[in-house]
């Protein structure tokens, strides 16, 4: 007997490595075509060279120059609320994947009972000493069990587990992405809000100047009523256009303190200006390749996959049969001393097969639902494999044609700017009519807003790049 046991062990080895489970799901997604290295490079301002398959930055925010910048991107690695969401949420899911893969393992206990009981004497047998019927019993002992993973129920479940702890990491990542670009992005709304809320005032202060000068000349009969009032209206619109620019300038300083971790109205910590902000020469892109390899939102897509997959496995084991062995071993006896007395010391081992017969169709509808999760996965796959190549294209593209805008922008102001100062002059000497110069101030003051909104946005878009890319943020 004991022969025919040890022969049929490696058996038992042999079915308990066997795992049933669904092909792996490939992660292949449909690459576009790869594009070519480029050089962005308008008539004025930065050129920017663009290279394709070049090592990405691990700190990207330091390329625009700014030891302000640097330091908000450091305080909100270190305290942002939504990056200690996410790193609690990773411990989580690994603890968990631990606790998942501990209860695959052989789990033991020890109980120890004590009993004190009293024995009708009706129920005692006509030999015993009748007198004897108090007593107390001491009982310890050692139970151990373990489950046989025949067909890798158990195993699916720790890769299940283990994949969702990759999910997580993945999204930790793709939030210290999420929150330091929008921080950044922030900041350089702010400084354009600011800038642009500058020249309102300049605006402002240039316009009540050639009130007063119109004013000054009506007194003299040069010019009527109507140019007057014409120049104030002027006036009005600066002023009108400038509270909007402070709220939302109010807004984007809310939007950093919230991403610093820090309440709204707190004091704002130095901020980079407009001036301070240098435009990045040279931008990395990775290849689609490497986008769909790097960029964590898809990575997590892959990972959910991969335990969508194991979903799938543990449901189809769990229609088939599982063994589970027991044993238990330990003392029992009147006196704690005797438990392990010659004659008190017992001990069992139990060996137990369990087949799935009826269960109303509830296993097989599992198995069906695994099935959907798991077509549900790789359509997500496919879908952030495609927003990433999307989100990279638009970046690009905005790379190209804001730098075409901010061109103009810089020769219209230039122009406008020109045009102000030769009208004034004009209209002092009496050589134009004050409609020239009304034009003339509110074609300067649009086209300074303009080139600060245009600056902005190509560095906005630099940030949307990095972004895109799937830029590694590191620090903290």
């Amino acid at each position: 007997m004991m022969r025919v046991a040890l022969l049929s062990l490696p058996l038992v080895v042999l079915v308990a490595g066997c795992t049933v489970s669904p092909a792996h799901p490939g992660t292949q997604a449909a690459l576009p075509p790869a594009r070519q290295s480029q050089t962005i490079a308008p008539a004025s301002g930065t050129a920017q060279q663009v290279d394709v398959g070049a090592p990405p930055l691990a700190q990207w925010w330091r390329a625009f120059g700014s030891a302000k910048l640097d330091a908000l991107v450091e305080t909100a690695l270190a305290h942002n609320e939504d990056l200690a969401t996410a790193e609690a949420n990773l411990r989580q899911a690994q603890e968990q994947a631990r606790a998942t893969a501990g209860g695959q393992g052989p789990q033991a206990d020890l109980n120890y009972q004590v009993q004190r009981a009293r024995v009708s004497n009706a129920l005692q047998t006509p030999l015993a000493d009748q007198s004897i019927n108090l007593y107390t019993l001491h009982t310890a002992q050692v139970t151990v069990a373990y489950p046989l993973d025949l067909f890798g129920e158990g195993r699916n479940r720790v890769r299940s587990a283990r994949a969702a702890a990759e999910v997580a990491a993945h999204r930790l990542d793709a939030a210290r992405i999420t929150a330091i670009s929008n921080l950044v992005q922030a900041a350089i709304q702010y400084a354009a809000l600011d800038a642009q809320a500058e020249a309102t005032r300049k605006a402002i202060a240039d316009n009540r100047a050639l009130v007063a000068m119109l004013e000054r000349r009506r007194a003299l009969g040069d010019v009527g009523l109507s140019d007057v009032t014409a120049q104030q209206t002027v006036l009005a619109n600066a002023e009108a256009a400038l509270p909007p620019l402070e709220r939302q300038r109010a807004h984007q300083a809310g939007l950093i303190l919230s991403l610093l971790g820090r309440p709204a109205g707190s004091p704002l910590p130095p901020l980079p200006a407009m001036t301070e902000l240098h435009l990045p020469a040279d931008l990395p892109v990775a290849l689609p390749s490497d986008v769909v390899a790097h960029r964590p939102d898809v990575q997590a897509a892959a990972a959910q996959m991969r335990g969508a997959a194991a979903d799938v496995g543990a449901a189809m084991a769990a229609r088939l049969p599982s063994i589970t062995l027991s044993g238990q071993a330990g003392g029992s006896a009147t006196h704690f001393a005797d438990m392990f007395a010659s004659g008190n010391p017992f001990f069992s081992l139990i060996g137990g097969i369990t087949q799935p017969l009826f269960h109303s169709g509830q296993l097989l509808h599992q198995k069906h639902a695994a099935d959907a999760a798991l077509d549900a996965a790789k359509a997500q796959y496919r879908a952030a494999a495609l927003q990433a190549f999307l989100d990279v294209d638009d970046a690009l593209s905005g790379l190209r044609t804001d730098a075409a805008a901010l061109d103009a922008a810089t020769r219209a102001d230039d122009a406008a700017s020109r045009t102000l100062v030769m009208t004034r002059r004009q209209m002092e000497l009496g050589a134009v009519g004050s409609f020239a110069l009304l034009n003339a101030s509110s074609a300067a003051s649009q086209a300074a807003v303009q080139r600060i909104q245009a600056t902005a946005a190509r560095l906005t878009d630099t940030v949307a790049l990095f972004q895109a890319c799937g830029t590694p943020v590191t620090g903290k």
